[in-house]
């Protein structure tokens, strides 16, 4: 949540550009969640990456087997998406509910 809020933050005068535009606070909710579904979900797909690739990287190289249940790299990857919505939510709405002219005059 502190990186969207630090997103939202530095963004302030491109927020305000966009609604002077014309942009609607549904336009401004969706990019600001959408980016925060995004970083969650490189992220999550990243490590399920990871932690699916030690097991494999062990079965290489010895004669261990560790099972791999695919079903925690799906589960892995929805719960990052949730968290993604969850925490990406609350900045979002914020940003959209900023004045225009409050934006602009920002630094």
């Amino acid at each position: 949540m502190n990186i969207m809020f630090a997103t939202v933050s530095s963004r302030i005068p491109e927020i305000g550009i966009r609604k002077a535009v014309g942009a609607t606070r549904q336009d401004i909710t969706l990019q600001f969640l959408t980016e925060a579904i995004l970083i969650s979900v490189t992220g999550g797909a990243v490590g399920t990456l990871i932690g699916l690739g030690l097991p494999f990287s062990v079965r290489f190289f010895t004669d261990y087997q560790l099972p791999i249940p695919l079903l925690s790299a799906f589960v892995a990857i929805v719960v990052c998406c949730l968290v993604g919505i969850g925490f990406g939510t609350f900045p979002a709405r914020r940003a959209a509910t900023l004045d225009p002219v409050e934006c602009l005059r920002y630094e």
